[in-house]
């Protein structure tokens, strides 16, 4: 299939139902411009089937790798749908993105699967933007890049019930990159399994970034398997390595809870709340943490910065100390005998 666009608006609800396996072009060249399959301004729109989206972007990876293409094309582009479904849907080896979402409200995504090689470049499951009430549950991601990446002006996200594995984790961010970014409010992630992700929950930021928000975002009920950097907070975010790290990050973090994460780290630094010395973390609740490293370095530890979190239940490791080891439980103070009068 070459590339389609569906637009509205329409005057009722659609319903598209894909029941094959739909192939993309291999050659990147034969996509000029736009994305795979599009669609735009529909109220009311569900995509379900049980089909496929095969991306064929092997060839495109190993052409992103050698420099010689730029803007490759994702797999799917939801841009200002209302009140909308994308259910039982797989989308397999994308290009770049296999989603992105851009201006949607009241979306849903239920028993969605994304399906690409751990290395493949650049492959975000869903890409989430400019949008509000948006709703992934019940759904796989094995993909080379963010399971779910979440970018500006996002409200009131709910993300439950996912496994995601291969691939870099669940990621606000990256933020602060360029100017006016609008804040990204409400996101809640939650009852989640991440299996040897290079990340598991992660909020990153630009160093010498333009000013940001992100506020109200909480991580709970989480289960990490051989994952690295289980718990981070990233704000000199900086993957190219051309970044001017001595000046902080200027995104605020603010009124965030780490909840009830439980497993086991493939590094030992197994929490990093890493906030700017510029715009230092406030208001972060770190509660009921049982992460353990077996490696021969010895037992998990974190690591922060500018963050003064306020610690509830079980630190295993213990959050924000140096050494990094559970806190044991003080001893009872021994029981005096009665002494007797002569």
């Amino acid at each position: 299939m070459n590339q389609v666009k569906l637009e509205g608006p329409c005057k009722g609800p659609l319903e598209l139902q894909i029941q094959a396996t739909l192939k993309a072009p291999s050659d990147p060249n034969q996509l000029k411009t736009g994305e795979w399959l599009t669609i735009n301004k529909l109220d009311g729109f569900t995509m379900s089937g049980g089909g496929t989206l095969d991306g064929q972007g092997k060839a495109a990876w190993e052409c992103k790798e050698s420099k010689k293409c730029t803007k490759l094309p994702n797999n799917l582009s939801f841009n200002s749908l209302t009140n909308s479904i994308i259910k039982d849907i797989t989308t397999l080896d994308s290009k770049s993105f296999h989603v992105n979402v851009n201006q949607c409200k009241n979306l849903t995504f239920l028993h969605f699967n994304v399906k690409a090689p751990g290395d493949s470049p650049n492959t975000d499951g869903i890409h989430i933007s400019r949008s509000s009430s948006v709703n992934v549950t019940e759904s796989t991601f094995s993909t080379g890049d963010d399971c779910i990446s979440i970018g500006d002006q996002t409200e009131q996200l709910s993300i439950t019930k996912v496994t995601c594995g291969p691939g870099h984790g669940i990621s606000v961010g990256s933020l602060g990159g360029n100017p006016d970014e609008k804040p990204v409010v409400g996101v809640i992630v939650k009852n989640c399994t991440f299996i040897s992700t290079d990340n598991g929950v992660r909020i990153k930021t630009w160093p010498a970034s333009h000013p940001g928000v992100v506020s109200d975002i909480h991580f709970e009920d989480i289960m990490v398997q051989n994952v690295s950097n289980p718990i981070f907070i990233d704000q000199v975010y900086c993957p190219s390595g051309i970044c001017n790290k001595n000046l902080p990050s200027q995104v605020k973090i603010s009124n965030v809870t780490i909840q009830n994460i439980k497993g086991t780290s493939r590094t030992q630094n197994a929490v990093s709340l890493l906030c700017s010395k510029g715009a230092p973390c406030e208001g972060v609740e770190v509660g009921d943490i049982d992460i353990t490293y077996s490696g021969k370095e010895g037992p998990a530890t974190s690591k922060c910065e500018n963050i003064k979190p306020n610690l509830k239940g079980k630190q295993s490791p213990n959050v924000c100390s140096s050494a990094g080891a559970p806190t044991p439980a003080p001893a009872p103070a021994p029981t005096r005998a009665a002494s007797s009068s002569s």
